[in-house]
């Protein structure tokens, strides 16, 4: 099974097994991962599953959408490498993954 790997804002790291097809933000709301809320149920009306993909996974995501675009305007530390974990569904391909969890959700 694909593994993430979710580093808090205090540097603490969570490995979870990344069920594919399951997006980034359900895994961490199913594995109690501090610092991703996901309080709008992963429709993309919220930024409370903001985090910052490590650049070398980025490539290999699906092409941000001018929703997921418009909603990350709103936070508070948007950087190159935000994404709303919402939009990104695990994949075997993403096996490794690193999110850094901005301080702002917690």
């Amino acid at each position: 099974m694909p593994l993430v790997t979710y580093i808090e804002a205090d540097g603490t790291t969570r490995a979870v097994d990344g069920t594919p097809h399951r997006t980034l933000m359900q895994l961490a709301v199913d594995n109690a991962v501090p610092g991703i809320l996901g309080e709008c149920g992963g429709a993309c009306s919220c930024a409370t599953c903001h985090g910052f993909i490590d650049e070398a996974w980025l490539e290999r995501l699906p092409a941000m959408s001018a929703t997921e675009s418009f909603m990350l305007d709103a936070v508070p530390d948007r950087r190159p490498n935000s994404r709303l974990c919402c939009q990104i569904r695990m994949t075997e391909a993403l096996d490794g993954i690193v999110v850094r969890l901005p301080s702002e959700q917690y």
